[in-house]
């Protein structure tokens, strides 16, 4: 077997595939990408496959497949990006099934594949599909939760990494972390997730100052789906402890249990939830500290906290055996935790709103590291470049078999 060179291979050698900017375009490759869901679902691989997709869009030639909400498939273009959402037959443990996937991948045709890990519908459809050409799989977690369903889902996951050209992973902690990723530490490539920062840069002026009207002077913000892994009891925990507005932006299944708990707790004063937003920019800069208080490795990355970042906020996380802790550095744009622990979370939230030039510090430090490593453009060119090494490399990993 042929071992990648040092340029995409990461695990063993760390380091993601050297590019200069801008982008070389390649659009004679024909890619698909290959999802679970496309926005407007929310969810942070949703998100992510978005911005890469509006990014390599100018590259290659792209089509994009997903899961549809309904029997029946469709296609349609969003923001130049071509999309086909896949009819769903069968959710399976909130895994939709699309057997149509297996014809999209044949009568388009790619010259390379792009799929998105946890999803059984892509990586059933592709083995079905019969796909011979180079394949590239973003491997953005474990199957933590659903023990069962990955008891039986494994053996795929295996088939589909064995005859992968390349994985790419968020983080090499990640990597480190996860008991699947080590044995394909030969074809494993570390690629940072970017983030898409333009929404980000000039809320309107009126928005921030109503959110600091309404909720300052003292705001902590938390932005993410109200889920098990999110931590945000441990948070609710805390604010008896801290002088300050919690702000929660989103919904999810957890949300009377968590309205329950601020009752309990006598902090009703000092929460609100304020559900779903049509625009969380102005949250963000009406904030004065960002936490992602996530206890689980269930959260692989926090992609929000490089929106956080990105607007000048210091973060508070968890220390997390996931990229979380790799994307804002303790000391350095924030403060990092011991999961699950409400004083340490108070104590790093009464720190960063008491000491206002450390703010600033941190959240400078911040705006400087989602400009040098976590932008959406050495994202994508990282993608392209990966993408052309596969291309150039002989087929070592192609089977005879599906």
């Amino acid at each position: 077997m042929t071992t990648p060179s040092p340029a995409t291979r990461a695990p063993t050698g760390v380091t993601p595939p050297r590019v200069s900017r801008p982008m070389a375009p390649v659009r004679s490759l024909r890619v698909m990408q290959v999802g679970k869901f496309y926005p407007p679902h929310e969810g942070g691989m949703e998100t992510h496959l978005q911005a890469l997709c509006r990014n390599l869009r100018h590259a290659v030639d792209l089509d994009v497949v997903v899961s549809g909400d309904g029997r029946r498939s469709h296609r349609e273009v969003v923001d130049g990006v071509h999309l086909t959402r896949a009819g769903t037959w069968l959710t399976v443990a909130s895994a939709p099934l699309c057997p149509r996937m297996i014809l999209a991948l044949r009568s388009g045709r790619p010259d390379l594949v792009h799929l998105h890990h946890p999803n059984p519908s892509a990586f059933l459809s592709y083995l079905a599909s019969g796909h011979r050409g180079p394949l590239v799989v973003t491997y953005h977690s474990d199957i933590v939760a659903q023990r069962t369903l990955n008891l039986i889902y494994e053996p795929v996951v295996r088939r589909v990494l064995d005859r992968a050209d390349a994985i790419i992973v968020s983080s090499r902690e990640y990597f480190e972390s996860s008991p699947l990723l080590r044995h394909y530490a030969d074809r494993t490539v570390v690629i940072p997730f970017g983030v898409e920062t333009g929404f980000l840069a000039d809320p309107d002026p009126a928005d921030v100052q109503r959110i600091r009207d309404q909720h300052g002077p003292r705001i902590v913000l938390t932005v993410g789906r109200l889920v098990y892994y999110k931590g945000i009891e441990f948070l609710l925990d805390a604010m008896p402890s801290v002088d300050a507005k919690l702000l929660v932006v989103g919904q999810g299944p957890l949300r009377a249990q968590l309205a329950a708990q601020v009752a309990r707790l006598g902090v009703s004063d000092r929460v609100s939830f304020i559900g779903r937003v049509p625009q969380v920019a102005p949250y963000y800069h009406a904030a004065d500290v960002f936490v992602l208080a996530s206890h689980l490795r269930s959260e692989a990355f926090g992609l929000v906290q490089l929106e956080a970042m990105a607007c000048g906020l210091p973060v508070v996380n968890a220390r997390i055996a996931s990229g979380v802790p790799f994307v804002s550095l303790d000391g350095v744009t924030g403060i990092t935790v011991p999961p699950a622990d409400s004083h340490a979370l108070a104590a790093a939230l009464n720190t960063l709103l008491d000491d206002a030039p450390l703010r600033r510090a941190m959240g400078d430090a911040g705006r400087r590291r989602v400009a040098d490593e976590f932008s959406l453009e050495l994202m994508g060119a990282r993608t392209v470049a990966l993408y052309s090494n596969v291309m150039t490399r002989p087929a070592v990993r192609r089977r005879d078999h599906v």
